[in-house]
């Protein structure tokens, strides 16, 4: 037997407030039932399961043991930009000039995630250095 990954809990201040700035990150609604001043907010995910913000009276002390990486639909540059723009800050630029690397950023509450190249950006990479110099 197995188990089923059921929830990603991330622990906040906030809850409401963090779960909006997600949703805005990955085109999804927060779950129409909750509401600022929950203790739990959900964003539902394709396939089932919860992106779930739960509120904490700790703040974030240290490095994520866990973050995610998301995956830009328009090129990774624009998407950094977009988040950027919507409230999340720059912890960590390694994104290369050859256009290959990633940025990491941190979510209103601190919480580290990754922005990677699009599919069509990787494919591009791919292609250019199978052809050679």
């Amino acid at each position: 037997m197995t188990s089923n990954l059921r929830n990603i809990s991330v622990d906040c201040a906030n809850p409401y407030a963090l779960a909006r700035f997600w949703s805005e990150v990955l085109g999804i609604p927060v779950h129409p039932d909750d509401e600022p001043g929950d203790d739990e907010v959900g964003i539902p995910l394709d396939g089932g399961g919860t992106l779930l913000f739960l509120k904490v009276p700790e703040s974030k002390a240290g490095k994520n043991r866990l973050h995610l990486c998301v995956e830009a639909q328009v090129s990774r540059d624009r998407e950094v930009e977009r988040l950027l723009q919507r409230g999340a800050t720059m912890f960590d630029d390694r994104r290369a000039e050859d256009g290959t690397g990633w940025a990491v950023l941190a979510d209103p509450e601190g919480n580290e995630f990754c922005v990677l190249r699009s599919a069509a950006e990787r494919e591009a990479t791919s292609a250019a250095s199978s052809t050679g110099p």
